[in-house]
Formats: structure tokens, sequence, C-alpha cells
């Protein structure tokens, strides 16, 4: 928890690691540990576990637990560990936080809660409960309205900022480019805003972004941690080509719903032992296997090798 006093410190790329699974559909701790360790030995600036990417909606909440157990002892405190502990339910969400600041997370990312599509004050209520129940723990706003069918607007964020000292930033999962600038305007330059929206992720930089969350950076997290270094370095030239020679990789990601094509490279990587995903998501099919080899092709040079942390 080194990093839970100093969110600011929090920066560069955050992997949003997968969740394997056995083919059997059970959870494969196994697998999980060592991604960790590779993404670790990759670059990756910190690891988040348990948002979109994680598949969280199909999981209990005792295999969430249980996964955020090995997570966070695989990480140990080389590296911020950003859980995502949110979900439809309040008690959930709640037993999911307490977990994450046992466990010793550096900022909890807490989702909008998802079906019910509450309004703006309902959303206020609800980050409120959550933040006064963890003074003492950053909490981060996941706003991903492609998930949730809610928005949480930049006003609602500031409202929230100025009420709680412990909400500390937001990732911002969506294509309106706007609601990056308008939440950085109107909470302040130290407040934490990620990309999670991977042709977006370098953008958010020229406006003050620390940095993302992109699920790119599971079949890529050298190259990802390198545009994020390579900006912050003043190679600006640099960053956006490697900006732009990902963009098939970018592609290859939602060939079908993320993270069935991630997870697809990563056991054909060897990193994990099955591409299982579970329903109502499936795995990849032949027509659309040839089109993650297509793609996969034109950027190979990008997508890491698994290297001897990974045994």
């Amino acid at each position: 928890m080194r990093f839970r006093t100093d969110p600011g410190s929090v920066t560069g790329s955050i992997a949003p690691v997968v969740t394997p699974f056995h083919a059997d559909g059970a959870l494969d701790h196994d697998s999980l540990r060592r991604l960790v360790r590779w993404q670790i030995s990759q670059g990756s600036h910190g690891i988040s576990f348990g948002g979109s990417t994680g598949e969280p909606g199909a999981l209990t909440r005792d295999e969430r637990a249980a996964a955020l157990r090995t997570v966070a002892d695989e990480i140990g405190d080389r590296v911020p560990f950003l859980p995502g502990t949110g979900s439809a339910k309040l008690d959930e969400t709640l037993e999911l936080t307490a977990l994450a600041q046992e466990l010793g997370a550096d900022i909890a990312l807490v989702i909008t809660p998802y079906y019910a599509r509450p309004s703006q004050q309902a959303l206020f209520q609800w980050y409120s409960t959550v933040a006064g129940e963890f003074p003492d723990l950053p909490i981060a706003i996941y706003n991903v309205p492609s998930r949730t069918a809610v928005d949480i607007e930049p006003d609602t964020v500031l409202r929230l900022r100025r009420a709680h000292d412990n909400i500390v930033g937001i990732k911002e999962t969506t294509k309106d480019f706007e609601h990056f600038s308008r939440v950085l305007h109107l909470c302040g330059r130290d407040f934490l805003v990620w990309s999670g929206i991977e042709l977006l992720c370098l953008p958010l930089l020229a406006l003050g972004g620390r940095g993302f969350v992109s699920a790119l950076a599971n079949i890529a997290p050298r190259a990802v941690a390198d545009m994020y270094e390579l900006w912050t370095a003043g190679d600006h030239a640099a960053a956006r080509d490697l900006h732009y020679r990902l963009h098939p990789l970018v592609d290859l990601l939602f060939v079908e719903t993320n993270p069935a094509p991630a997870k697809w490279v990563l056991a054909d990587l060897g990193l994990i032992d099955s591409p299982h995903v579970r329903p109502p998501l499936i795995e990849p099919g032949p027509d659309v296997v040839e089109s993650i080899q297509r793609l996969r092709a034109q950027a190979a040079d990008l997508v890491a090798e698994p290297i001897g942390a990974t045994s």
C-alpha cells in the first residue's frame, strides 16, 4: 500500500489484467499469478484487476474475492494496485472495497452501477456512500457508459471531488473526448484521469491525463508502457509513431467482445492455459481467429512474447 498515501504517483500504463479460466470454466489462479508477474516484468507501471476486461459480472462474489487475494499477493508492493471493486449492488461493492483496503490496494476503482441507470443525484449518493465508508482509501470513479448505460457527468464528478477528499480520480472509458477535458477543467489538473479508450490514451496525455488503463496492455504491455514513457520524456514524435503502429492491435481486441480476442492471443503465447470466456461471451470462432491473426501480423513486433518471468 505504499502508493496509497500518494495517489498522484499512480501514473503510466496500468494493465487491466484478464481473468484466466481453465477450459472447464474454473478460475485459474496459477495463470493469474503468471500474468501479473509477466506484466510487471514487461514494464507495466501498475496492475488493475476486476474491471470490464476481467469479466467481473461472470464471477461470483467469492470468486472475485479469491482472485483479488491472488493478485494482491503476487503484486506485493512492487507496483500500484488498482482493483475494480464495484458492482450493481451496494453491499457487494462495499464488501469488495473493504477487502481491497485490507489487501493493501492503493486505489479502488469503482464502476458506475450498471443496468439500473441511476440519476446523477443517485450516482452522487452511491459514490458518497462508498467514499464515506472508506475515508482512508483513495477512490477512483470508473465511467464506462457503453457497458453500464449511464454516464456520470463532469458536474457530478466535481461535486464528489469537493465532497470527499478520497475521491481522487476517474477512469474515463468514453469516446466523448470533451468529457475528459471538462472533468480536468472542473476538477483541477491534480485530479487523476486515466483513459480506458485505447485510441484516446495518447491524446489524453496532452490534456494532462495521468496515463491509461487500456486492455491493449494485455497483449502489448511493453509497447503501451513505452508510449507513455516516450511522451513524458518529451519524445512526442516517437510516442505518436507508436500510437499509430498499435492501431491494428487495437482493432484486434474488438473483433469479438473484449476480452475474448486478448485471451486467445494470451493462450496462443502460452501465458494462460485456455482462452475460455464465460457466457454470455464466446471464444473466437474460425473466422474471428483469422482476423486476429491477420491484425496481429501487422504489428507482430509489438506483441510481447513470454519471457522467463512467466514460469
